[in-house]
């Protein structure tokens, strides 16, 4: 399965740009020019899938406790940065409103791979049919991504590590994806060279300097996600100027 990324992907919705994981960020970045958002996808105690990154509400909401032990009633009612944590169902349809590619990333709590992932599969397969933005899953969760290949696998699928692993090819066929998701830090040599010949676009994150960037472009990387779009909001439009089909 083929995907065609254009080079950047805004980390969190909006990056340090805006409260992460909100639809403002996503807009932020949409305002910026950007084509693509990344943002966490979980599931609160009732079973709904939120976009939230942490386990735990007290980082980037004003409530307390596990996400995955909070109801809806309470879990809607809080302020998570402006806003209340938005459901999956919104961040979708406000990215299908706004032509944005969006990289959803599985991101179960603790011992909720396999419910985590077939709630946001069977929930994506309807918020995306017949987009010309299609979405990209991703996750560092093995068992999320192997519901994701069976449950859809028309859907676009991507692999993160932090530092893949000697047989991370090996766990990449078995799992079908289109792309692999890596720290900037671990995209050497020996991963560039085994993704080009595994025809595998390799995403980094999370690169917010331009120095670390145009290395990373050389070297082979597909697509960088950035917590500073501001930074790189000039070169994308240059880029979608030169390439106004990528």
């Amino acid at each position: 399965m083929s995907l065609s990324l254009p080079r950047w992907i805004v980390h969190r919705g909006g990056g340090c740009l805006a409260p992460e994981n909100t639809l403002a960020g996503i807009r932020r970045a949409a305002a910026l020019g950007f084509a693509a958002v990344e943002f966490d996808v979980m599931l609160s105690g009732d079973g709904t899938p939120v976009l939230i990154h942490d386990e735990t509400l007290e980082r980037t909401t004003n409530g307390r406790g596990r996400v995955a032990d909070t109801p809806d009633a309470v879990l809607f009612a809080l302020d998570a940065g402006g806003e209340p944590v938005p459901r999956f169902v919104d961040a979708a349809r406000l990215c299908r409103e706004l032509g944005l590619l969006a990289n959803v990333e599985i991101k179960p709590s603790a011992g909720a791979d396999r419910a985590t992932a077939e709630a946001v599969v069977r929930l994506a397969g309807g918020l995306w049919r017949g987009a010309e933005r299609q979405l990209l899953l991703s996750s560092f969760s093995q068992t999320a991504l192997d519901v994701a290949r069976d449950l859809a696998p028309e859907l676009a699928r991507g692999l993160l590590f932090e530092m893949p692993p000697a047989d991370w090819a090996d766990v990449a066929q078995r799992l079908q994806v289109s792309s692999l998701h890596v720290a900037a830090a671990a995209f050497d040599g020996r991963v560039a060279a085994e993704a080009a010949e595994r025809g595998l676009p390799v995403l980094c994150y999370t690169v917010d300097a331009p120095a670390e960037a145009e290395m990373l472009f050389a070297r082979g990387a597909a697509a960088l996600f950035t917590d500073r779009p501001d930074r790189f909001a000039a070169e994308t439009a240059a880029y979608k100027r030169l390439h106004p089909d990528g």
